[in-house]
């Protein structure tokens, strides 16, 4: 296998070879991806929409030609926007899918992978949306639990949420807070922030290591235990249940 695309709602994308290794991501359903490497059952890929790297099984996922992997690459995205659905497969079997799921070949409430065609009646958007619509979006995965490496709202990370909501609106985002934090533009306080504006946090020894999207009124939605709502200051994230801050501001950024 050279290239693949991912045919279940989300599997896990490891750091090593191995079912016991770190989950430093997920690959959502139709997300698709070239195969660096080999190791028996084992996958090193890169996804085509960010370039993540990582390890999965090969059971999980399908084989796909370079030609199909470069039109996937240059189409027209299209997303389930339900929270959970599901789509029937050519052999009348149930297959669930989750807010972010990708319908390649959408039309007229069927999709196609390779061959094989999908009946899909659920809610669909086609990016590239309004800003407005980034917070909107956010609130989806409102209560969803933590998950480190998480993209569902099963379980979600904190710069997996920033870059699923991004990604559902037309924007491209890179997957760990981190890499996030080298993109947009820099804006000096609170106060020149919109909704969908996104802060950055920073530990003690000054690496970024968590973000949030900024909400209307100083208030923001991030993924901490769960993608919860908090206030926000010039300080950080202050827990108005614990009233305390959890997360010490490093910057904010407008991404466009």
């Amino acid at each position: 296998m050279e290239f693949g695309i991912c045919i279940l709602n989300s599997i896990p994308l490891r750091m090593e070879p191995s079912d016991a290794s770190e989950m430093v991501s997920q690959v959502l359903f139709g997300e698709h991806f070239a195969v660096l490497e080999k190791q028996k059952q084992w996958l090193y890929i890169k996804l085509g929409f960010d370039g993540y790297r990582g390890w999965i099984d090969s059971k999980q996922v399908t084989e796909i030609t370079e030609a199909y992997f470069e039109q996937l690459k240059n189409a027209e995205t299209v997303f389930s926007i339900e929270l959970v659905n599901f789509a029937t497969t050519y052999k009348k079997e149930f297959l669930p899918l989750s807010i972010g799921a990708i319908l390649p070949d959408y039309k007229h409430n069927t999709f196609r992978i390779n061959e094989d065609e999908f009946l899909f009646e659920g809610k669909t958007r086609v990016v590239k949306q309004a800003k407005e619509n980034v917070v909107e979006t956010a609130f989806m995965y409102l209560n969803a639990p933590y998950l480190w490496g998480g993209k569902t709202p099963f379980g979600i990370d904190c710069s997996g949420l920033t870059q699923m909501v991004y990604r559902m609106n037309g924007y491209k985002l890179f997957r760990d807070a981190s890499q996030q934090a080298k993109q947009g533009e820099v804006l000096s306080f609170i106060e020149e922030s919109e909704p969908g504006d996104l802060a950055f946090f920073d530990n003690k020894e000054g690496n970024i290591t968590h973000v949030g999207i900024i909400l209307a009124n100083n208030y923001i939605i991030h993924a901490s235990g769960k993608v919860r709502l908090d206030r926000l200051d010039q300080s950080g994230i202050y827990n108005e249940e614990t009233k305390r801050h959890t997360h010490k501001l490093r910057l904010i950024k407008r991404m466009f």
